[in-house]
């Protein structure tokens, strides 16, 4: 659904722009480049506006603030990495990469479950991906349905890879999630541990997933949307119900420059090992290579 959704998206906006060409070749070329270029300039727009907002947000949060030169880099970093994952990536490549789970997966590696977030779907993870099965180690790639449902909804998807991965593997296997993504994990735990099953994961590590909601989410519509608001409801319900310790099974990796969850802080997970990175938006946390690498050299340690 959301392959197809985000195709017809970049449909609208090419045939918004044939549109043009059309009203404004070449009687008016002036009117015609305004029009492109006004186009092409929504996004990079949308992903300031964002970064000026977070800015204004975590001037009260404990996390480091991020200098000019950081949110400068940072707008950067996003308009690029969003339009490798909304122009390609997620739209046509989804399935590129397939689920790695044969008998030439090599052996003694604990699988790597990937969660995407928000308005997503497994292609976000297209580097990542490409890493694993080049270094054949065990992995399954969500693509979660409904896109826009509860997030209690996609537990099931979350139970049916673990079972896979464990099965394919012999060994509890370590979650990587983004954004939404570290949510739909704690959603499934809980209903895992009050259906009174034992532990089935080995590691949780979280990407700028809304852990405590994020500012940005008011302005959101949709089931899952609403859930993500600071202090919503579900939110307070979800973490009333984890016991305590079950933040230690869970790294966090958050950013004083991500523009989508802020304030900076509510990433992060009281009693879980938070990781700051600092200058990295939102997107990018998944497409930045020096984060991946840090993220698999964690997962490597837990052969």
């Amino acid at each position: 659904m959301m392959a197809r959704l985000q195709r017809m998206m970049l449909g609208s906006g090419l045939l918004l722009m044939a549109g043009a060409a059309w009203l404004w070749w070449p009687q008016s070329p002036g009117w015609l480049a305004a029009a492109v270029l006004g186009l092409l300039a929504l996004n990079p727009l949308a992903l300031g506006l964002e970064l000026l907002i977070m800015a204004l947000v975590n001037r009260r949060d404990p996390a480091p603030r991020a200098s000019g030169r950081q949110r400068l880099r940072a707008w950067v970093m996003e308009v690029q990495a969003s339009s490798r994952v909304f122009g390609l990536w997620q739209p046509f490549r989804a399935d590129a990469f397939g689920d790695q789970l044969h008998p030439g997966c090599l052996v003694g590696q604990r699988g790597v479950l990937l969660i995407h977030g928000y308005f997503c779907n497994r292609g976000v993870w297209t580097p990542w991906m490409r890493h694993l099965t080049e270094s054949g180690r065990p992995f399954v790639a969500l693509s979660l349905e409904p896109a826009f449902g509860s997030i209690d909804e996609l537990a099931g998807q979350v139970d049916h890879a673990v079972t896979a991965l464990t099965e394919a593997t012999g060994r509890a296997p370590v979650v990587v999630a983004h954004s939404m993504g570290g949510l739909v994990v704690r959603a499934w735990w809980r209903h895992s541990a009050a259906r009174g099953d034992a532990p089935r994961v080995h590691h949780v590590i979280t990407l700028g997933s809304p852990h405590q909601g994020t500012w940005l989410a008011r302005w959101a519509h949709t089931t899952n949307g609403r859930q993500m608001r600071l202090a919503s409801p579900w939110l307070q319900t979800l973490a009333a119900e984890e016991p305590a310790e079950r933040a230690q099974a869970f790294s966090c990796f958050y950013s004083n420059c991500d523009n989508v969850v802020f304030p900076a802080h509510t990433a992060t997970l009281p009693g879980a090992r938070n990781h700051l990175v600092a200058g990295i938006p939102h997107v990018a946390l998944v497409t930045d290579p020096g984060v991946r690498q840090q993220v698999m050299a964690l997962i490597e340690t837990m052969d």
